[in-house]
């Protein structure tokens, strides 16, 4: 089972998660799954239409926003606001969880949220974000 890290009430991030995983997410009560991973990166991974019938199915709802490499400044901003619009908490994914929460951090500190708080942030999650924020 993929371990959500909860980085704030509102967002917990994740490596790759399956179908089966989509669904215990939206019954632990996750309103919104953010897909962060192109499809096709690796040949066992559950395609984006598994993960978002899945989700669906359950009752949350889906926003795929692949990112390869450096997240866009649009991309930050789309994950930042579906995060900050979400009416629950969300549940953003992509093969080690880094695209994901470094996607959501950029788009905060856009906002003007404190680089320091998200570099501790996602420290708390475990990831390192200080070469990007710090």
């Amino acid at each position: 089972m993929t371990q959500f890290r909860k980085v704030t009430d509102a967002l917990s991030v994740s490596p790759q998660i399956t179908p089966d995983e989509a669904q215990t997410a939206a019954a632990d009560g996750f309103v919104l799954i953010i897909n962060n991973r192109p499809d096709g990166e690796s040949p066992d991974q559950p395609s984006g239409r598994q993960i978002e019938s899945a989700a669906r199915a359950a009752g949350a709802d889906y926003l795929y926003i692949p990112i390869s490499g450096r997240p866009s400044a649009e991309q930050a901003r789309a994950q930042a606001e579906a995060v900050a619009e979400a009416r629950g908490p969300v549940l953003a994914f992509c093969r080690s969880g880094t695209r994901s929460i470094t996607t959501w951090a950029l788009g905060e500190a856009a906002r003007g949220r404190d680089p320091g708080e998200l570099v501790r942030l996602a420290a708390d999650a475990g990831y390192d974000l200080s070469p990007l924020l710090g």
